[in-house]
């Protein structure tokens, strides 16, 4: 396997383009200006505002730039990775996985405390030696080469790639479409595969007698979320069915691209508005702008529903840990245990949909706790 060095460098010309193209924007009549429609057109146009006037690009990328990054190819796809090693002897090898509609920058304020915790004021016993790749299709892991890239396949690639650098032993984390990617590579169980911690398992109630009686209240206070979510979750069913339709607008249009990939960010009804990081957020919006994946990065959705993968109950024999956070989907223990060997479970405080964002501190806290355990 060769191993590229890698470095971002957007062309000026490509920021200049953004810019014109925010500037030209033909907004929608705001029939109303709350979230029942979906995103607002005042919201987003703040957003915009910030994008355009604002919002400096290029010192984000220079921390992305800090690290390490690499391309290489698995199965005729360009795959590009930030490989962070720890200055620690024994260094536990883990890879990282985003979700949509996110990219390598979700882990940003983690790799610090994971990669050299004696910085940070943690144990050096534990480190690790983080691969963060980005998923075929998002950002610099395109363009798609060929259809089929589910969470299975690509579970089958991440695991080519810690083999190809040279790791024997290693772990595997994710939330979102990276829970979905990390739980298929417990379900492939490869030799040296020692765990996989999750921010979800998406289970649910088969309809047995019973099976709703011994929930915790944490976990009946969640069919809230779940019940908020099918009440609203335009993105997915559209995603998993017309990626190519859809994509002709988040790749022509930053304002389209801004509001659809915002619904996750900052929720529904605008849960996270008045606190969620608009820089780090813009961050993410711009990798999918200026690599042209807003349309490809909804392609996984199609693929995983023509497969299943990610949402199979076929049983995962790898030692799996569960992060359960509040302002997400709430993962049941009984309904996910059906599927997965789960030796670790925890009901957080505190903290949502991209906790290593949300929380780094309490995120950094649980991957250690578990592959202390495993590795």
């Amino acid at each position: 396997m060769q191993f590229t060095p890698f470095t971002i460098a957007i062309p000026d010309a490509a920021i200049d383009d953004l810019k014109a193209r925010l500037e030209g924007t033909r907004w929608p009549a705001a029939t109303t200006t709350d979230w029942s429609h979906g995103q607002p057109v005042p919201f987003i146009q703040e957003l915009a505002t910030q994008w355009l006037k604002t919002y400096d690009w290029r010192a984000h990328e220079a921390k992305l730039n800090a690290y390490p990054q690499f391309l290489t190819e698995i199965d005729g796809q360009t795959i590009h990775f930030l490989h962070v090693k720890s200055k620690e002897p024994g260094a536990f090898p883990l890879i990282l996985t985003h979700g949509w509609p996110s990219t390598i920058y979700e882990f940003i304020d983690v790799i610090g405390p994971l990669t050299d915790p004696r910085a940070h004021g943690l144990d050096p016993r534990l480190s690790f030696d983080l691969v963060i790749p980005s998923i075929p299709g998002y950002g610099f892991s395109a363009p798609l080469t060929s259809p089929g890239w589910d969470s299975a396949r690509t579970a089958r690639a991440w695991d080519a790639l810690m083999r190809g650098l040279g790791y024997t032993r290693y772990g595997a984390q994710g939330g979102d479409l990276g829970a979905l990617i990390s739980k298929e590579l417990g379900l492939l169980h490869p030799e040296g595969l020692a765990g996989v911690h999750l921010q979800q398992i998406f289970a649910f109630p088969h309809g047995t007698p019973g099976e709703m009686e011994t929930l915790t209240p944490f976990e009946r206070e969640g069919f809230a979320n779940l019940d908020k979510f099918q009440k609203y979750s335009g993105y997915q069913p559209i995603q998993q069915k017309r990626p190519a339709t859809l994509g002709y607008g988040l790749v022509d249009s930053p304002a389209a691209l801004l509001a659809w990939n915002a619904e996750l960010f900052f929720g529904f009804e605008g849960e996270g508005a008045g606190f969620v990081d608009r820089g780090k957020y813009l961050t993410h919006a711009s990798i999918y702008w200026f690599t042209g994946t807003g349309g490809s990065a909804a392609n996984i959705y199609y693929e995983d529903a023509q497969t299943g993968a990610g949402y199979r109950e076929d049983w995962n024999a790898t030692p799996t840990a569960v992060s359960v956070f509040p302002w997400d989907f709430r993962s049941v223990r009984s309904f996910a245990a059906r599927g997965n060997n789960i030796v670790y479970w925890r009901e957080m405080e505190k903290g949502g949909h991209f906790a290593a964002v949300d929380v780094p501190e309490l995120f950094v806290n649980e991957v250690r706790a578990f592959f202390l355990q495993v590795r």
